[in-house]
């Protein structure tokens, strides 16, 4: 008995859009609405079936505990990018850079 499975499908314009958006949108200083495209790039990752899935859920799971953190901590700031040290940003920014390097090189291998 042999077993088949799909092939990793080519990664989407949109997932590239929305990967190259996330840093933008950190540094641009929303970085509470950057849960759109990495909604975008985790549902068309996992989608896809390809490498990029991987670093689409470490990016969503970064963002998760961040935001659980702002939510459940103890401070008072007023939204997400206020409540982010400019270390956490960079490092987020980065993430997120990284992300999108990532779908550009799984659309150029075509997996």
């Amino acid at each position: 008995m042999t077993t088949t499975t799909a092939p990793a499908r080519r990664t989407s314009t949109a997932v590239l859009i929305a990967a190259w958006a996330v840093p933008v949108m950190v540094l641009g200083q929303f970085a509470f609405l950057t849960v759109l495209p990495i909604a975008v790039v985790l549902a068309g990752a996992l989608r896809a079936g390809n490498s990029l899935r991987w670093w689409a859920s470490g990016l969503a799971a970064g963002y998760a505990a961040l935001i659980g953190a702002w939510l459940l901590g103890p401070g008072d700031a007023p939204s997400l990018s206020k409540f982010l040290s400019p270390v956490a940003t960079g490092i987020f920014a980065a993430a997120g850079a990284a992300v999108a390097i990532a779908a550009v090189v799984s659309r150029r291998r075509g997996r």
